[in-house]
């Protein structure tokens, strides 16, 4: 239905498209090939050649895609790659993952750690800030990578280990710690891992007692749908895992994407976004939107909107915090509520997410609550006595 949408705006061609690129990889077009995610990851795109044949690259990105590779790296699946406008520099996917020359200003609010992880992290790959909860980070290796991403110090720099030789440090720590409940596997993305390696590391978790909930957060769903298979369901299902997805645009949702989401949720397994508010890619309340009214068609949640992370180069790419608590404003009361996600900043330094919103509560006071509305109307609730 999207996909439809689409080519009647003239935005993809789907065919010509993915045999555009293949031609550009030194290979045919073979539908069955496509669908396979080991070959999109072997045939990413990530030399400035092989964008400048698929995109009529501005100056910015030339020179984005000469230099801004020596500190994060660029790597786009031939999926994504098949849904850029090949026109428009501006393009709301573009934006996301062609590196541009902005990316070299440092702005003087940026920082290389901008979560303050490093400073929480008791053995290597582990982040242990909140009471229960910890941040496991299984890989440091993405299907794309996103131009904005919070741990570009880590993803991709080849310095973690594999987790295979971390895990007995960090299972050795959840086995002592046992006020630890919760377990969010990210990196990099978890769901890379051939599925015997993710069912292991999955099983050990699920050994430790005290631990009741797990979740993953990957965006392998938009950038590589082909890797939601029945036998990695089955995995995720076995082990009772959530999944917290990343999508920032509509045009993400496409066929493949849905039959992921399908997949997954016929599965069993609960769905939840993740949204980065994003200049220039979804700053609009129509934007937002649509977005999110799409996942929801996939049984996605909108779960959380995040003001972009001070990472260092990323000031193109960061809205006003008013912006994002204009935009919630305008979408409460105005949609469904699952429609709506929390909106958060994550604090810079290490202070955790901060849910953030339009002044909701005026007063309370002899037990009596004054607040107001999407309407901008002021209603009082009284306490029992």
């Amino acid at each position: 239905m999207l996909e439809n949408a689409l080519l009647d705006k003239g935005l993809i061609d789907t065919s010509s498209r993915r045999e555009a690129i293949c031609q550009i990889l030194g290979e045919s077009y073979d539908p069955d090939r496509w669908k396979d995610w080991r070959w999109q990851m072997r045939h990413r795109l990530c030399k400035l050649e092989h964008f400048q044949g698929l995109l009529n690259l501005a100056s910015a990105e030339q020179r984005g895609l000469s230099i801004a590779p020596e500190k994060f790296a660029v790597a786009v699946t031939p999926h994504f790659a098949s849904l850029l406008d090949p026109e428009d520099p501006l393009c709301p996917l573009r934006l996301q993952v062609v590196p541009r020359e902005e990316e070299l200003t440092v702005d003087a609010a940026d920082m290389a750690d901008p979560c303050g992880e490093d400073d929480d992290s008791p053995v290597p790959g582990l982040v242990h800030r909140y009471p229960d909860r910890v941040l496991l980070l299984a890989l440091d290796t993405c299907a794309a990578y996103c131009r904005y991403c919070t741990r570009s110090r880590l993803v991709s720099q080849g310095e973690m280990y594999p987790v295979t030789r971390r895990i007995d440090a960090i299972i050795a720590y959840l086995e002592e710690h046992t006020e630890v409940r919760d377990v969010l596997i990210s990196g990099g993305d978890p769901l890379l891992m051939s599925d015997e390696p993710l069912d292991n590391l999955l099983g050990r978790l699920r050994a430790i007692p005290h631990i009741e909930f797990v979740r993953i957060g990957s965006r392998v769903p938009s950038f590589l749908p082909q890797r939601i298979t029945p036998e990695l369901v089955a995995v995720l299902r076995k082990h009772r895992v959530w999944l917290s997805l990343h999508f920032c645009h509509l045009r993400e949702l496409t066929p493949e994407v849905a039959q992921a989401c399908d997949l997954l949720a016929d599965g069993g397994i609960p769905l939840g976004s993740q949204t980065v508010l994003l200049k220039g890619v979804n700053d609009s309340e129509q934007a937002l939107k649509d977005l999110f009214h799409g996942l929801l068609k996939l049984r996605v949640r909108p779960y959380y909107l995040y003001q972009c992370d001070p990472v260092v180069g990323t000031a193109h790419l960061r809205t006003s915090v008013q912006t994002g608590i204009d935009l919630i404003s305008k979408l409460r009361g105005h949609t469904t509520g699952y429609a709506v996600p929390t909106y958060v900043i994550d604090a810079p330094g290490g202070g955790g997410k901060v849910p953030i919103q339009a002044d909701a509560l005026i007063a309370y006071e002899n037990g009596k609550t004054t607040v107001r509305n999407w309407e901008g109307k002021t209603y009082t609730y009284v306490d029992p006595v």
